[in-house]
């Protein structure tokens, strides 16, 4: 993926489907994230409302699942959030890789097409809190509690990448 940025967002070609995009917005002081959540899920907000502590966008997945009909839940966004997590327990995906009410950071995923009006804007407006520079989501990871949830052992972390151990789970999620 090659990234485009913004002053304020990052968009990236999805590697399996170049027509379209992933594109991120990131948020600190939010004070809003109950009302967020709560239009997320009742499709007011047409994007993936993530905390950002243990981000690692699975975008891809979640669109070539939807591209080929085998979604085990029942959205785009919903999909995002639900590949993220390392189990296929979807409620527990949701507790642990989406927004709670108390939540004061956000990250925003939207997958678009080229040609597609995404409206940024919209969801901005409905986001009391600062936006900041999607750059600075690795200043708001939470590594203990990752390795934790992945269950990435010592041996692991001489070998290779935290991220490589983290898209290893990811991946045999489906296979195991």
């Amino acid at each position: 993926m090659l990234p485009a940025v913004s002053e304020m967002h990052q968009s990236q070609q999805l590697d399996l489907f170049p027509g379209y995009s992933v594109t991120q917005c990131l948020f600190k002081d939010v004070r809003n994230a109950a009302e967020l959540r709560k239009s997320a899920v009742g499709g007011e907000i047409q994007g993936a409302l993530i905390n950002p502590s243990m981000i690692v966008v699975a975008a891809n997945k979640a669109f070539h699942l939807q591209k080929v009909g085998k979604m085990k839940t029942r959205s785009l966004y919903s999909e995002v959030i639900f590949n993220l997590s390392p189990t296929n327990n979807i409620s527990e995906s949701f507790k642990k890789f989406g927004i709670a009410d108390n939540d004061n950071t956000v990250l925003i995923v939207l997958i678009h097409s080229k040609e597609d009006e995404y409206y940024i804007d919209d969801i901005r407006s409905k986001i009391d809190g600062e936006q900041i520079p999607v750059e600075l989501i690795s200043t708001l990871s939470d590594v203990p509690k990752i390795k934790k949830l992945y269950k990435v052992t010592a041996q692991e972390d001489c070998v290779g990448t935290l991220l490589e151990a983290v898209l290893c789970r990811m991946a045999v999620k489906d296979v195991l």
